[in-house]
């Protein structure tokens, strides 16, 4: 049980000036785990009031010392993995085996690789007689989700804090006990007070106040296309700099000249189910040659089917959805692709069998999808694959692109520069070409409503600058 009490404002723990609290329950055992303040718009306004006047000194240190500010935190998160770990995987649910990897790993991983990206990043540079420079964009409000908490957090962070901007960061009310830990790892690192600042809170009340403060420069937000519709309407009153990661229904496009035994069961595991399919780049669209569904259908099924469930605590390769509200809305999603006519293949609205607590789905496979199903339209977040057959490349290219989503895909064949060339045509943020692997220095990000700006490596530490032109004399 982690009783947080207070919340982490201008280098200090203080107590939020509301009394409310909020409860988080651990998935697996759909038990308390932790409480948090539920913080107020006073919250706010005293963190950015922090933020801002930290500003002024922050924004003129030098890139080196920033650099060596955001190392001690590097070094604070690998010092810390193994709690880092433990938390989020009591929090969200993942199995400790994938959260030592993926929740712990990955932040760590990330912030250092932007750290060895320091070289080649242009502060300025001559364009004629101007000097164009980069400049930091003031307090920036990070809204992060809870399906890769941490690592979405220092997506933000840390290129805010390197580019020389102060922060103020609210974390998702559902995991935010793994925020705690961060702000400890900052305190420890020495970073001047209110540079770095800590407002739990819901979105409604905690989220809304920051992104309409007229004291943020900048709101950076990842989650739900909804959610960053909001953010953006309060955002434009104040014309602030406004960057979203938002949903997405990725298109895995598989051609047919490809190996399937190599690629189905990976797209289903993998592509598809990673950390209970709570992925927004998820590839959960499996597009297929109409001729080869059922070949294809019957490596998904048994690839689900091979998969082991269990709680976060076990050696399971999946662990349950993050809440009950989630659980809840992933079944109806199924339902409805029951209701419509798709072909359930595997999985199915009821409990997994011997998981009597906690918030399961069964992994779930439907077939003979068609692009107008709701299924192939909206984002379940959870571990539904739909297999969707296509009759030629320019049919597959056309469903990959026809939902309003951008932000992944990936495409298998077994020539690569068709690959490639396909890959191309997909309007997406990142394509994986056969099996690529994640890229931590790429630039993540998507087209239409999975948002706009792009995080991770240099490109994501441009999206925290301002660009400044100096005309010199000839």
């Amino acid at each position: 049980m982690r009783h947080q009490d207070k919340l982490f404002v201008d280098g200090a723990w203080v107590p939020s000036t509301g009394t409310g609290t909020i409860e988080v329950i651990n998935p697996s055992t759909e038990q308390v785990c932790g409480v948090v303040p539920e913080g107020t718009p006073a919250d706010v306004d005293a963190a950015v009031a922090a933020a801002k006047a930290a500003f002024e000194t922050w924004g003129q240190t030098s890139v080196d010392d920033r650099a060596k500010a955001l190392q001690a935190i590097a070094e604070g998160l690998v010092a810390r993995s193994e709690e880092i770990a433990a938390t989020i995987s009591e929090e969200l649910g993942m199995p400790l085996m994938w959260a030592n990897m993926i929740q712990a790993g990955l932040p760590a991983g990330t912030t250092a690789a932007l750290l060895g990206e320091l070289d080649g990043f242009d502060w300025e540079r001559r364009v004629g007689n101007s000097l164009v420079v980069r400049e930091p964009i003031g307090v920036v409000g990070a809204i992060t989700p809870w399906n890769y908490p941490l690592h979405q957090i220092m997506a933000k962070v840390a290129p805010a804090l390197l580019a020389g901007n102060t922060v103020v960061l609210k974390p998702s009310e559902v995991t935010p006990l793994n925020s705690f830990i961060l702000a400890e790892i900052v305190l420890d690192a020495g970073l001047p007070a209110g540079v770095f600042n800590l407002v739990t809170g819901t979105g409604p009340v905690v989220g809304e106040a920051i992104a309409s403060h007229p004291d943020v420069d900048m709101v950076s937000f990842t989650g739900s296309t909804r959610a960053g519709k909001r953010v953006s309407e309060l955002a434009a009153q104040t014309v602030k700099r406004v960057h979203l990661e938002l949903g997405g229904k990725s298109a895995n496009v598989i051609l047919d000249d490809a190996d399937l035994e190599r690629c189905v069961p990976p797209g289903v595991v993998f592509g598809c189910y990673l950390n209970s399919g709570q992925t927004c780049s998820a590839l959960t669209r499996m597009l297929v040659p109409r001729d080869k569904q059922d070949e294809v259908v019957a490596l998904a099924k048994a690839a689900a089917e091979s998969i082991v469930l269990g709680p976060g605590d076990s050696d399971a390769q999946l662990g349950p959805l993050v809440s009950a509200t989630q659980r809840n809305r992933v079944r109806s999603y199924i339902q409805k692709g029951i209701d419509e006519g798709a072909t359930l293949v595997t999985g199915g609205v009821e409990p997994p069998e011997g998981l009597d607590v906690g918030y399961f789905v069964r992994p779930t496979v439907f077939a003979d999808v068609t692009p107008d199903m709701t299924i192939a339209q909206e984002e379940i977040f959870g571990p539904v694959l739909s297999i969707l057959p296509y009759d030629d490349e320019d049919d597959a290219v056309r469903i990959a692109n026809s939902t309003v989503y951008g932000l992944s895909g990936a495409v298998q064949s077994g020539d690569q520069d068709r690959a490639v060339r396909v890959a191309r045509r997909l309007r997406t943020g990142q394509v994986e070409v056969n099996g690529g692997g994640f890229n931590v220095l790429a630039p993540f990000g998507g087209y239409r409503q999975s948002g706009n700006g792009r995080e991770l490596g240099t490109f994501g530490l441009e999206e925290f600058t301002e660009t400044k032109s100096l005309q010199l004399p000839g």
